[in-house]
């Protein structure tokens, strides 16, 4: 059976600097995955290669088996920042994608007024991002993401501009919205409680190049509410992971200081 996504012998180099060396995975359809490491270690350029937004040096990614050289709705792209369009309504900024590509009707109406309800903005549709809060952009966002349909939803650490307590509503609420619709999730963080809570599978990467270091397989229960956090199997995996990128965080803070 093929999986959903194949990233195979993938590498990636600016110049002469190597931000990724032969990164090999296989993410089966459904699954949610994480991929934590230090800074510098290549996340976000390796979300980026997937998304079609950056080209590979070497190797390939395929979708399904098809290959993707470029951006494409199939795959739904959250970015740190909202990037809401300041002008345009919640509901406005929600369809966008589906305006661009020339397919809004009455069933795409429909079913971004049915995301805004998902995400927890029923009530919103009229208001604008300036009258939104930091959590409220990104549920926006998310609806934006979701609105185009794709197979697979790549998050560049979506919630790390919002403030503890709203990040970790926002990791519950993205809980319960995959819970719903089970669509393909690479998401990139720097926290790794965060990829240990919502994850199938977290991809620890290790620092320049950016490499796959271990494939944490995460077995908790779902579906997972907060609490989960303070068990003693959940602290297990989080120590384990940071066990594996400690010594590449210390250099890569020395480093920046540097």
């Amino acid at each position: 059976m093929t999986a959903k996504l194949t990233i195979a012998g993938l590498g990636k180099s600016f110049g002469s600097l190597q931000a990724l060396h032969d990164i090999n995975v296989a993410v089966e359809r459904g699954e949610f995955i994480s991929v934590v490491g230090p800074s510098g270690c290549g996340k976000t350029t390796f979300l980026r290669i997937v998304a079609g937004l950056e080209p590979a040096s070497v190797g390939e990614v395929l979708l399904e088996g098809r290959a993707v050289h470029a951006p494409g709705t199939d795959r739904g792209f959250v970015f740190q920042t909202d990037n809401l369009l300041p002008w345009r309504t919640v509901y406005a900024n929600a369809i966008i994608g589906r305006e661009l590509a020339g397919r809004v009707g009455a069933a795409e109406r429909r079913r971004t007024i049915e995301l805004l309800k998902l995400v927890g903005l029923e009530g919103f549709e009229h208001y604008h991002p300036r009258q939104l809060s930091g959590g409220m952009r990104q549920r926006v966002n998310l609806a934006r993401a979701l609105a185009i349909d794709p197979e697979i939803l790549l998050m560049d650490e979506p919630f790390s501009s919002l403030d503890a307590q709203t990040r970790e509503i926002m990791q519950t609420e993205l809980m319960r919205i995959w819970e719903k619709g089970r669509k393909t999730v690479l998401f990139v963080t720097h926290q790794i409680d965060e990829a240990v809570f919502l994850s199938d599978r977290v991809l620890v990467f290790a620092r320049r190049p950016g490499r796959l270091r271990e494939t944490v397989a995460i077995t908790l229960a779902r579906p997972r509410g907060l609490a989960i956090k303070r068990t003693t199997e959940f602290v297990r995996y989080v120590d384990h992971i940071w066990r594996l990128i400690e010594d590449d965080v210390r250099a890569s803070v020395i480093e920046e200081q540097a």
